[in-house]
């Protein structure tokens, strides 16, 4: 049997991409799974049904995780419906593309918003519930933009060094109480955000492709399973950076 049977994880941005492939491989681990999303309903109910068709629970719940009164309701729903999440993925975010001259002030602060403090309230949403079991997993789904500066902007790039930051600190304050916290980062990830950034192009890899979901959500998946990994950044980047 898994030992992650029976646990509930809580997936930011899940409806597609990164998060609904992290959602797929909880829930074959035996998670039941909340698979949170914005706007894309059909999408979201879509990730639930697979992860149901695992033979696991999961429900898919609509959220702003940039707003602090969605983000209780998110706790609260997933815990009603499937129990208190003691493994959480913080993947919700946005990449906006623009020449740096043109970023404006607005532009820095929903991208900070969605990316960097969607991953605090929701930490901070479920960290009780962690603690109560005395046993947690959080995960940071960052990006090669936070050690390179990557290819959209200074705004993307300050967003993922942040949830990072964010990452050691939880880690050091809960690693007493059975909670690991790390991050991943990955690099030009065959997803529609990618597809959508001109500058995003293979040939920028060292491996001379871009990466897969899956492969991304086996990393998380490692370091779900691993209690004494804490504090760390796991790369899936094709030999882009290498630490």
């Amino acid at each position: 049997m898994s030992e992650l049977e029976g646990r509930v994880a809580l997936v930011t941005g899940a409806s597609r991409g990164i998060g609904r492939a992290v959602a797929l491989r909880l829930g074959e681990a035996g998670c039941a799974v909340a698979v949170n999303y914005l706007n894309r309903r059909a999408e979201a109910e879509e990730a639930a049904a697979g992860v149901r068709a695992l033979g696991v629970k999961a429900v898919a719940i609509q959220a702003d995780v940039r707003s602090a009164g969605d983000v209780l309701r998110l706790a609260g729903t997933t815990t009603s419906e499937l129990g208190a999440p003691s493994i959480l993925v913080n993947n919700a975010g946005i990449s906006r593309v623009q020449p740096l001259a043109e970023i404006t002030e607005q532009d820095w602060d929903e991208t900070v918003g969605a990316n960097l403090k969607s991953a605090f309230l929701v930490t901070q949403a479920v960290l009780a519930g962690m603690r109560r079991q005395g046993w947690g997993r959080i995960v940071m789904i960052s990006s090669v933009a936070a050690h390179l500066g990557g290819v959209v902007g200074p705004h993307y790039a300050a967003s993922k060094a942040g949830m990072i930051g964010m990452a050691h600190f939880y880690a050091r304050a809960l690693v007493k109480e059975g909670i690991a916290v790390n991050s991943v980062s990955p690099a030009l990830i065959e997803t529609e955000m990618v597809k959508a950034n001109p500058n995003a192009r293979a040939d920028i890899i060292p491996a001379g492709r871009f990466g897969q979901p899956d492969e991304v959500a086996d990393a998380v998946l490692m370091l779900v399973r691993n209690g004494y990994i804490t504090g760390q950044t796991i790369h899936v980047n094709g030999g882009w950076y290498m630490s």
